[in-house]
């Protein structure tokens, strides 16, 4: 019945057998007959068939809806069916590496096989949990991760501005340098002090840099910050100072356990540093 329905479409859009024919590689005989049945099927009559045109008739009007979405949902299971029969990974990564989880996502779509990639916004802690918990297949943490896991594909996040309340004295100078900083207190998204800033460091949970933008408009503290989320970010409470800070960076690497290694890990890694040696 659905090659029946997407005929009768087909002709309601061509006003034309002939054409709607040669759309769908049939011969027009073969279209006539399948409007026939349906319209047996149907218990009505959908076109009005003349010499020199083909109408519609009330019930063709009021039934062509129908049969689109027919023809819609038919379309959806079939996209469906192939995303969920291709090979899927699971991908948790920090907000900070959104366009790096995107061009890896591409890669791998574009392969062939295609493997699909299901991705996952998650700081640190709950990435690595989630690993450990085999909820992903692979997470993109920030260096060192945990012992138990393998990690690849390192790269390095350079951190050169510094975010501060839109009211702080350091909101109009053109550039800070590190030695100004003593006696403030610099908000840390991760696991660790950020290495070779005076400061007192106060630590936010994870990597989550917008929570801690949100503590410096607050006027809790400083914030270091990659150029990444400068560019990305609007706001009119905090202002984004360049930091000359020498080799301030943060470091990523893909990891996962060495327990869950598939073909399609194996291709998530070479994608990852494809991604990061053509950007």
């Amino acid at each position: 019945m659905l090659r029946e329905i997407h005929c009768f479409a087909r002709v309601a859009e061509r006003m034309s057998f002939s054409r709607a024919a040669a759309d769908l590689g049939m011969s027009q005989p073969a279209m006539s007959q399948a409007i026939t049945r349906l319209e047996r099927a149907a218990g009505v009559r959908l076109f009005e068939r003349t010499a020199r045109e083909v109408r519609l008739t009330a019930a063709g009007k009021a039934l062509l809806p129908y049969a689109e979405q027919v023809l819609e949902s038919a379309q959806a299971f079939t996209a469906e069916a192939a995303r969920l029969a291709r090979p899927t990974i699971h991908l948790a990564y920090p907000p900070l590496v959104g366009t790096l989880a995107a061009r890896i996502v591409r890669r791998l779509a574009g392969r062939t096989p295609s493997i699909g990639v299901e991705l996952t916004v998650a700081g640190r802690g709950a990435a690595a949990q989630a690993l450990a918990d085999g909820e992903v297949s692979a997470a993109i943490l920030s260096t060192p991760a945990p012992a138990q896991f393998v990690t690849a594909a390192r790269f390095h996040v350079t951190v050169d501005h510094l975010a501060v309340p839109a009211g702080h004295r350091l909101a109009p100078r053109t550039k800070v340098a590190a030695d100004e900083l003593h006696g403030q207190v610099l908000l840390t998204p991760g696991s660790r002090p950020w290495a070779g800033l005076p400061g007192r460091s106060r630590m936010v949970a994870d990597d989550d840099f917008a929570a801690a933008l949100d503590l410096v408009a607050a006027g809790a503290g400083l914030l270091p910050i990659p150029q990444l989320l400068v560019r990305a970010i609007r706001r009119d409470d905090v202002r984004f100072v360049p930091l000359d800070a020498g080799d301030l960076r943060i470091t990523y690497a893909l990891a996962w356990s060495k327990e869950r290694v598939t073909p399609e890990l194996m291709a998530l890694v070479q994608a990852v540093q494809d991604a990061l040696w053509t950007r």
